[in-house]
């Protein structure tokens, strides 16, 4: 009984803890851009986003090689939580002076702090449950809630558009790193072994791209995060401009809509298999660009709201759904090494570029503000839309999924957990 009670102890911490760590994203991440176009920084929203994709490809190289073998993984949460928490602290001052240098310089330190928290929580859990199938889903989706909550709170509040929003997570973060150090221990996972720079750099993983299929898969998933891009950088600022004023509690819709579609991914496989899983998240993300565009002149709220519900769809059918069939397709030997080189051209390559792009059509389509932008935004919408539909289309002609001809095509409750564990 002592046993059992100490466990679900332990459960409710490692809870807590993804809470506290999508709460801290949830306060500023979604409504950055309509923050920056509210101080005079527009132009910068693009590259603001673009920078984390250079910080998640260089981070899990420099830190992640450190952490993996030197130090107890709560305490490097903890760690990088705290520092994260001060250079938080002083974003605001350089978007109140309009310091757009020093701003950029200070986001990247921290998404440099930042993006190995990802893998530290997880490493954390897997280390401390003792039924991980059953268990992790549980306290993983504590983090979406935590980040639904924050929105919630900065959007009841007034905060959307306020760099005030980043000052709560700066506080909320340093006080969650003091948490961090109160968690289970959890040693070094590759405390003593030596370092492989083929690991490192995920070397033998690129032999995955080989496979003519999978590498159409990959070009086509770098060329989607230009929509996803455009959604996480502006989405804001355009709703801002459509008139609604709770931004970051209307956001919220689409974290709700994740963890539905995220349920119903093993049902959805049994019919449709990867082609089409991934072809059904394209056609959302075209259809989620076509509502923003259609409906921006006339700011139709209805569209808005299905388009950010289908957040589940675009997101979940796609990027998560790539994680499980990477994880299919490779050997044993790599598999950890190609869930790298993924991520790498997901949130690395992808974001980068993807930000960049959406950042410099929006740079030229949205010059104006308000009312007066609405046509412009769907100007602006539309170039992702067509984006969309020629990746689908390139994908339904260039891809086969050739998994489905093996036996070995279970999607069980461990795949899911996997995605759950690997997002971002």
């Amino acid at each position: 009984m002592g046993k059992l009670k100490r466990n679900s102890l332990i459960v409710q911490r490692l809870s807590a803890m993804m809470f506290f760590q999508y709460f801290v994203l949830g306060t500023w991440f979604a409504t950055l851009g309509f923050i920056l176009s509210q101080h005079g920084l527009s132009s910068i929203i693009g590259t603001a986003y673009s920078i984390g994709g250079i910080a998640a490809i260089i981070s899990p190289i420099v830190l992640g090689m450190i952490t993996d073998r030197f130090f107890s993984s709560q305490k490097v949460l903890g760690i990088v939580n705290i520092i994260g928490g001060f250079i938080l602290w002083f974003l605001p001052a350089q978007i109140y002076s309009g310091n757009a240098t020093a701003f950029l310089w200070l986001m990247f330190l921290y998404m440099l702090c930042f993006n190995p928290t990802y893998s530290l929580t997880n490493n954390i859990s897997f280390y401390n449950i003792k039924d991980t199938v059953k268990t992790f889903p549980l306290v993983r989706v504590c983090g979406t809630i935590g980040f639904i909550f924050a929105g919630l709170i900065i959007g009841g509040l007034g905060y959307s558009g306020s760099p005030v929003s980043i000052q709560i997570g700066a506080f909320v973060s340093v006080f969650f790193g003091l948490y961090c150090f109160t968690l289970p221990n959890t040693p070094a996972p590759a405390k003593g072994k030596s370092l492989a720079v083929r690991d490192l750099l995920f070397l033998d993983a690129f032999s995955l791209l080989k496979n003519r299929y999978y590498l159409v898969f990959i070009i086509c998933t770098v060329l989607l995060f230009i929509d996803h891009a455009a959604y996480i950088s502006f989405s804001s600022v355009f709703l801002g401009d459509v008139g609604i004023e709770n931004i970051s509690s209307f956001l919220t819709i689409g974290q709700v809509s994740e963890i539905v579609f995220m349920l119903l991914i093993p049902i959805c496989f049994r019919f449709l298999g990867f082609k089409y899983m991934f072809l059904a998240g394209m056609v959302a993300w075209i259809l989620r660009m076509s509502l923003f565009a259609f409906g921006a002149p006339a700011s139709v709220i209805t569209f808005m709201c299905i388009a950010i519900a289908l957040h589940g769809l675009c997101w979940d059918f796609f990027f998560v759904t790539g994680y499980i069939y990477t994880d299919k397709i490779a050997e044993a030997k790599v598999k950890s090494q190609a869930q790298g080189l993924l991520i790498m051209f997901t949130q690395g390559i992808g974001m980068f570029v993807g930000s960049a792009i959406a950042g410099n059509i929006f740079n030229h389509t949205v010059t104006a503000h308000g009312a007066a932008s609405l046509s412009q935004w769907k100007t602006f919408w539309l170039y992702p839309a067509g984006i969309a539909t020629l990746v689908a289309i390139v994908f339904l002609l260039l891809f086969k999924d050739k998994i489905k001809e093996k036996k070995s095509t279970s999607f069980d409750r461990k795949d899911i957990e996997e995605s759950e564990r690997l997002q971002a």
